[in-house]
């Protein structure tokens, strides 16, 4: 059984010119983390390495938008999510990130990289909570976790095909989308 999360239900901000930078082996354990990411995180340096990034999952991320993250970056292509993060005392933080994989001269996967920067708070507030929301009740309506989550990844993926769109350009175009009124 899964240990309990204990979340304080502040959220926590940094700066709009700040960049959270974080780096992972193939595994997605921590092999570099910035001042910023430790410090908007309350962890030290020592507490994160070597430790699996899902460190810092928020209960409020869906698994099925990390399992389309991690298919898109173990298959070479970069990645842009709004992700909803956990602070080691419980608060919150919103970033809208930009994962790449990492390459050795050979062409191979060596690793993960991550930059995180400020999101539009419209955009959280207006359509990726909304959106998370469902995601999260599609998974719970599932006694299986994993069916929960290949259910909730299938009303992405359908919701993209009817929009004739792939995730990032999705998400690239959520701040047009939303002065439309579209969602």
């Amino acid at each position: 059984m899964a240990k309990p999360v204990f979340l304080t239900g502040v959220e926590r901000f940094f700066g709009e010119d700040d960049i959270i930078v974080s780096k992972t082996d193939l595994k997605g354990r921590i092999t570099y983390a910035n001042k910023l990411f430790l410090d908007i995180a309350g962890y030290t340096e020592k507490e994160v390495m070597g430790q699996p990034h899902s460190m810092i999952r928020h209960p409020g991320m869906p698994r099925s938008v990390f399992k389309l993250l991690w298919q898109t970056i173990e298959g070479g292509q970069e990645i842009f999510a709004y992700v909803i993060n956990r602070a080691k005392n419980g608060d919150h933080y919103w970033v809208y990130a930009h994962v790449t994989p990492s390459f050795a001269s050979d062409g191979s996967i060596v690793g993960y990289h991550s930059n995180r920067r400020v999101p539009d708070k419209h955009i959280i507030e207006e359509l990726i909570v909304p959106m998370y929301r469902d995601l999260r009740e599609e998974e719970a309506r599932h006694a299986n976790r994993k069916e929960g989550m290949n259910s909730a990844e299938k009303v992405i993926l359908d919701m993209l095909a009817q929009k004739g769109v792939g995730y990032d350009e999705f998400v690239a175009t959520l701040g047009q989308n939303r002065r439309r009124g579209f969602r």
